[in-house]
């Protein structure tokens, strides 16, 4: 074990034991950026349960990371070090930028999703899954409804229902292996072929399931989509688009992201739903429909009386070279907003984002725009059950307490107000 890593144990509330492996960073990286190294460090190994940041004055100088097991002190430092390094420690700091913020400051209590679940409203199903009921099922169906209404009074989108999974080749072309690898799921199946059938039906009977079973699967032609655009552009891939405005598509599908322990509740779902608008035409014209329709959302948070911001924001790329560059671009050019709202005291998360690709996505699904080339492309998405738990922890489960609004809207709907 090296000097830049020491080790303790300790009993958890549950009187087991758990191991504790200090790591110090090689340099101490700002705190500004302590956010960024928080959202990567459980994904540096599945092994590890928990953590703590390491700062003194101002800095991060190492993190405590939480383990089950005792692993290898200088192997962890190794990969610590090398996540920070290649995806942090070259960010710039930057004062983080609000385009909104809610008048209303509502009180919040913690507890909202045990309240939810001793109601019988809400049931773990599995890591990252909950089966929701009422209240819940009225509020995703009016939260769904109220924006496909507010699209409809400046747009007229096309909706489209989309298949569930989506093919690996679309992710491809999209950029995502190289970006989001952590959030990757793959769906495969067993090869077509009798021997490996019936070698499957032995092996199972004998030893049961497990990552053995890999070995008998050779297609991986297909992903659990992580959002619904990648399906529209997908759709439009190979077109040459109508310059007579913008384009608006919207879509509503089941999407899929691993968030390793990250997952707590209703707040990082593996398995959630979306409700989508692509945005394709000019420069110009997509940045306005953006700007437009991401004002009609801070109106509506406002009558609704919820509290939060809408904040500049970055995605959460990983491992690669270009970490920095990509995630100091999106920050400075304002191509990702985010809507946050409150959940319990000094705490918010991500309910939905506004986000502006450029001609990323016209440029790599061979989309034009007439004879003007690449289609320029944004995208606005709500994470519905993200939105209708911070509506909960806000207003609580009783209907009475409700926005009149949402009260008639459910109730309009045969809901369960």
């Amino acid at each position: 074990m090296t000097d830049t890593t020491r080790r303790d144990t300790a009993t958890t509330d549950a009187g087991t034991e758990e191991f504790r492996t200090h790591v110090a960073l090689h340099t101490p990286v700002a705190g500004e950026l302590a956010s960024e190294i928080e959202r990567r460090l459980l994904f540096v190994s599945s092994e590890i349960t928990g953590y703590e940041l390491d700062t003194a004055d101002g800095e991060v100088r190492g993190v405590i990371l939480r383990t089950a097991t005792p692993l290898g002190a200088d192997e962890l430092a190794d990969k610590v070090n090398r996540v920070v390094d290649s995806d942090v420690r070259q960010q710039r700091t930057t004062r983080v930028k609000s385009v909104w913020t809610s008048p209303h400051e509502r009180v919040v209590e913690e507890g909202t999703f045990e309240l939810l679940a001793l109601a019988g409203a809400v049931t773990e199903a599995g890591e990252g899954q909950v089966a929701v009921g009422e209240p819940l099922l009225s509020l995703l169906a009016y939260f769904d409804r109220a924006v496909k209404q507010l699209l409809g009074q400046d747009f007229a989108p096309r909706e489209y229902r989309y298949p569930t999974l989506i093919s690996t080749g679309a992710l491809a072309t999209a950029g995502y292996f190289a970006s989001f690898p952590q959030h990757l799921m793959f769906v495969t199946r067993l090869h077509n072929d009798i021997d490996v059938y019936q070698g499957f039906q032995k092996s199972y009977a004998e030893t049961g399931l497990d990552s053995t079973v890999l070995a008998a699967c050779r297609n991986v032609d297909y992903c659990l989509p992580p959002t619904m655009c990648y399906h529209t552009f997908h759709q439009y891939r190979g077109r040459t688009l109508d310059t007579d405005g913008v384009h608006v598509v919207t879509a509503k599908g089941k999407s899929f992201r691993f968030e390793a322990a990250y997952a707590t509740t209703m707040e990082r779902l593996w398995d959630f739903t979306i409700r989508e608008i692509v945005f394709m035409g000019s420069r110009e014209d997509v940045l306005a429909s953006r700007e437009l329709f991401m004002r009609k959302i801070f109106a509506f948070m406002e009558e609704l009386g919820l509290s939060g911001f809408c904040e500049v924001g970055n995605d959460p790329f990983f491992g690669g070279g270009d970490t920095s560059a990509r995630i100091w671009s999106q920050r400075l050019l304002e191509l990702k907003y985010e809507l946050r709202l409150t959940v319990a005291p000094g705490r918010t998360i991500a309910v939905g984002s506004f986000n502006f690709h450029d001609d990323l996505f016209g440029h790599s699904f061979g989309i034009d725009y007439g004879a003007e080339g690449a289609v320029r492309s944004g995208c606005v998405g709500f994470g519905l059950e993200r939105l209708v738990y911070a509506f909960l922890c806000q207003y609580g489960l009783d209907s009475d307490g409700w926005p009149a609004a949402v009260r008639e809207g459910v109730g309009a709907m045969g809901g369960a107000a």
